[in-house]
């Protein structure tokens, strides 16, 4: 059914498959944007660029310059996944596909870095914490991404027994995403947990000086504070408390990923990292290379950050669309192995047939699994 009483748009989208199941999860994500401009009548465009591990074999860099002019001439960065275990297992490494992300988000100025966190209905049981407690958990993490520890000058003396990286952060750094969380925080629940370790590290003292000014301005959000640890153990026992997730680079790293226990897999987590003029939308996940080439993948992250894209370009009907379809994928059991504990068999494409047949035909409630398992066509 086409949707013609909508705002044409027209956007260049560079997309970074990456390494592993990046350019599996990708296509899915690539398959379900194309249903949505068909639908809704937008003009997409889509160029390839090298990035990661792909990129060091191909080049020798993990980002090469052909790839950062080609995300900078874009409207948008679809990326997938990084890493590869030839460089994961050798730490004499000097060139890492990591490094290839972490330059592209200092190249492009990505410096916020914005995770939803929900509990779905039907995967409460999927996950290894007590039902009732992550019922009705709905959390937005927002991660400094472009300072910190991962960026600070690294050390390694002489003898090769002594290493340091320095954690710095300036006022206008921490400043700049503040206001995103608390402006992200009046159109939710009003509230911005500060998480840090004010108690020990002076770069976490300026953190909490910095946003208790900026809270200030704010006095329709509470502002609370937790320190790391804490606020590890919170996530775990009572995550529904929590609305907003304020926090700088290292800790947005852990306190995001041990966030995925929630959903019930790390393959249901997507990211969009903005910065003033750019922004880029990725699963959380990493490469997983193990499950490379064996479309057993779960798409569904990087589904959901093709639907973040259309957020920020204020498509927000076909992005809550996308939305939808992925609850009814979840509802009718076609998920990936790592959900999916029946006999039958769906796989990474499997998942992304479904979402773009609902597109189409969401009206239309007539979705029979065996069909998805024979790869044929949902909507009858």
């Amino acid at each position: 059914m086409k949707r013609n009483n909508y705002t044409k748009m027209k956007l260049n989208i560079t997309v970074l498959p990456g390494d592993g199941i990046g350019p599996e999860v990708t296509a899915e994500a690539i398959k379900v944007l194309r249903a949505i401009a068909a639908e809704f009548n937008h003009i997409l465009s889509f160029k390839y660029g090298l990035m990661g591990a792909e990129a060091i074999d191909a080049t020798g860099s993990p980002l090469p310059k052909e790839t950062l002019n080609l995300c900078k001439s874009s409207d948008a960065i679809l990326f997938g996944a990084i890493g590869d275990p030839k460089y994961d297992n050798d730490p004499s490494a000097k060139v890492r596909p990591e490094q290839g992300l972490l330059e592209l988000r200092k190249s492009l100025g990505l410096f916020a870095n914005i995770r939803p966190v929900v509990a779905y209905e039907n995967l409460l049981d999927k996950s290894p914490l007590k039902r009732e407690n992550i019922q009705g958990t709905d959390i937005s993490i927002y991660r400094e991404l472009t300072g910190g520890i991962y960026f600070g000058e690294k050390k390694l003396s002489e003898d090769g027994n002594t290493a340091s990286d320095l954690c710095e952060y300036s006022r206008k750094e921490i400043e700049r995403i503040s206001h995103l969380a608390f402006k992200a925080a009046q159109s939710r629940k009003r509230k911005v947990t500060l998480v840090d370790k004010a108690n020990v590290l002076e770069s976490s003292r300026l953190w909490r000086k910095v946003v208790t000014e900026i809270g200030e301005k704010y006095e329709d959000v509470e502002l609370e504070f937790l320190f790391v640890d804490n606020a590890a153990m919170q996530l775990i026992l009572n995550p529904r408390q929590f609305d907003v997730i304020l926090t700088e680079n290292m800790f947005g790293d852990i306190i995001s990923d041990e966030a995925s226990v929630i959903g019930g897999s790390i393959g249901l987590l997507a990211s969009a990292s903005i910065g003033n003029k750019y922004a880029l939308f990725e699963p959380i996940h990493g490469s997983y290379p193990q499950a490379k080439n064996k479309n057993i993948a779960n798409p569904i992250a990087s589904i959901l950050s093709a639907a973040m894209l259309l957020d920020h370009f204020g498509l927000t009907t076909e992005a809550n669309l996308i939305r939808e379809a992925v609850e009814k994928s979840l509802e009718l059991g076609i998920t990936t192995p790592d959900l999916n504990s029946s006999n039958i068999e769906v796989t990474t494409s499997n998942v992304g047939d479904f979402i773009e047949d609902f597109i189409a035909n969401p009206e239309d409630s007539n979705m029979n699994f065996n069909n998805i398992h024979m790869g044929q066509s949902t909507i009858i």
